[in-house]
C-alpha cells in the first residue's frame, strides 16, 4: 500500500472535520456551517443561515450565553471550551463543547467570528456522574453529622437524666430516712401516725418518679405507650377522681370544674387519668397561686376535648415548642420537684390516643387542650392499643 501524501481536499475537510463549524456575521448571526454541524443536529441549512447561536440554545443555555460568553467574546475575542446545550432537529439536547475566535480588522472591527463545535456527550456524562458522587458524598457527610448530633444529644439527655433523677430521688428518700430514725429512737407515740403518713407521702413520690422513667423508656426506646382501652365506660367519674385527688393534695387551690360529656369514647382510662393530673399539676406549679385553675371536659359522637386553664404569667412564644420534650422543667417554684417528663407523658399519652395537646398562652391565662376523636377505633388494627 502506498504510503504517498495525497493531496488534502481542502473542501472536503471542512465539510466532514471531526468537529462542527459555524461562522458568526459580525451581528452574530450563522453565516456558515459545515456539514458535521448538521449531521449532529440534524439541522438543514434553511434552519441555520441568519440564526443567532443562542437560538440553537435551551433556555437556560440562551441566558447563560448572553450574561456570561457572549460579553467574553467582546471583551477578549475569544473563549474556549464552553459547554453549552444545542437544541438538535428532534428536540433532543446535544452536549457540547464550544471554542470561539473572532476574526478582526487592525482596527479592530469584527470581521466574522468562528465557532468550533465538539460533542461531549462523554465528558458530561462523567461531569454528572462526579456531581452526583458530590452529593451522595455531601448527603452521608450531612447524615454522618445527624447520627452524631443524635448520639451526642443522648449523650447530654443522659447525663441529664442521672443528674435530675438523683436530685429528686434524694429528698424524699433522705424524708423517709429521717422518719425511720425517728421511730426507731422514739418507738411508738402519738406522732407515729404522721411520720407513717410523711413517709407514705415520700415513697409515692419516689414511686411516681419511677413511673415517670419507666414511661420515658418504653417511649424512647420506640416500644410506645401502651392502652388498656375500654369502651363504654363513664368517662366522668376518671376525671372528677382525678380532680379530687389534685384538690385533696392542694386544698389552698381553687379549681373550677365543667364537665359536659354526652359520649363515652373508648380510652385508656388509667392512662387518661394520668393525662390530665399531669396537666393540673403543671398549672399547679406554673399558675398563679391567687387564680383558679379550670377544668373544662365536653364530650359527644366526634370529639372529646379536656382543657386545664391557670392565670398567672405567660409562657414565653419560644419555650411552647418546648414543653412536651422531656425534663423540659422551665422556671419551677423552689418548692416545685419533678423531672420535667409530666408534660412530655401526657403528649405520649394524647398521641397513644391518636390524639394531641395544643397550649394557648396570653396575659390572660394559659390552657392546654387535650383533644381526640371518640370514633370507635376498635375495628382498626393499632399497635398502640392493648384492648
Amino acid at each position: 500500500m502506498s504510503d504517498q501524501l495525497v493531496p488534502e481536499d481542502l473542501e472536503d475537510l471542512y465539510e466532514n472535520a471531526p468537529c462542527g463549524y459555524l461562522s458568526l456575521s459580525p451581528k452574530g448571526r450563522i453565516v456558515k456551517f459545515n456539514g458535521t454541524f448538521c449531521r449532529w443536529t440534524g439541522l438543514r441549512p434553511e434552519d441555520l443561515l441568519e440564526k443567532r447561536l443562542r437560538d440553537l440554545l435551551n433556555v437556560s443555555g440562551a441566558i447563560f450565553y448572553e450574561t456570561h460568553f457572549a460579553p467574553l467574546l467582546r471583551m477578549q475575542g475569544f473563549f474556549d471550551e464552553v459547554a453549552l446545550d444545542i437544541i438538535k432537529a428532534d428536540g433532543e439536547l446535544l452536549p457540547v463543547l464550544a471554542n470561539a475566535a473572532e476574526k478582526r480588522t487592525e482596527a479592530g472591527d469584527v470581521l466574522f467570528t468562528r465557532v468550533t463545535v465538539f460533542r461531549a456527550h462523554e465528558r458530561r456524562r462523567y461531569e454528572r456522574e462526579l456531581v452526583n458522587a458530590q452529593e451522595t458524598e455531601r448527603a452521608a457527610r450531612l447524615q454522618l453529622e445527624k447520627a452524631n448530633a443524635a448520639l451526642q444529644a443522648d449523650a447530654e439527655l443522659r447525663e441529664q437524666f442521672i443528674a435530675v433523677l438523683g436530685h429528686d430521688l434524694r429528698n424524699p428518700l433522705a424524708a423517709v430516712d429521717a422518719g425511720l430514725g425517728q421511730l426507731l429512737k422514739r418507738g411508738f407515740s402519738e406522732r407515729t401516725p404522721t411520720i407513717l403518713q410523711l413517709m407514705q407521702r415520700s415513697v409515692s413520690r419516689m414511686s411516681g418518679l419511677i413511673e415517670n422513667i419507666l414511661d420515658l423508656a418504653r417511649t424512647q426506646h420506640g416500644d410506645g405507650m401502651v392502652l388498656h382501652i375500654e369502651h363504654g365506660r363513664p368517662l366522668e367519674p376518671t376525671l372528677t377522681q382525678v380532680i379530687d385527688e389534685q384538690q385533696a393534695a392542694w386544698p389552698e387551690r381553687e379549681f373550677s370544674v365543667d364537665i359536659r360529656i354526652d359520649h363515652n369514647p373508648p380510652v385508656d382510662h388509667v392512662r387518661l387519668a394520668q393525662l390530665v393530673s399531669n396537666l393540673l399539676g403543671n398549672a399547679v406549679t406554673h399558675g398563679a397561686q391567687d387564680l383558679p385553675i379550670r377544668i373544662q371536659a365536653a364530650g359527644n359522637q366526634e370529639i372529646l376535648e379536656v382543657s386545664v386553664s391557670n392565670g398567672g404569667k405567660p409562657i414565653p412564644a419560644e419555650m411552647i415548642g418546648e414543653l412536651f420534650k422531656p425534663f423540659r422543667r422551665g422556671s419551677v417554684k423552689s418548692n416545685a420537684k419533678g423531672l420535667g417528663l409530666g408534660l412530655y407523658i401526657a403528649n405520649q399519652i394524647a398521641e397513644a390516643h391518636c390524639g394531641r395537646i395544643d397550649v394557648m398562652s396570653d396575659a390572660t391565662e394559659t390552657r392546654f387542650t387535650f383533644s381526640m376523636s371518640t370514633i370507635d377505633r376498635s375495628s382498626n388494627n393499632t399497635r398502640d392499643y392493648d384492648d
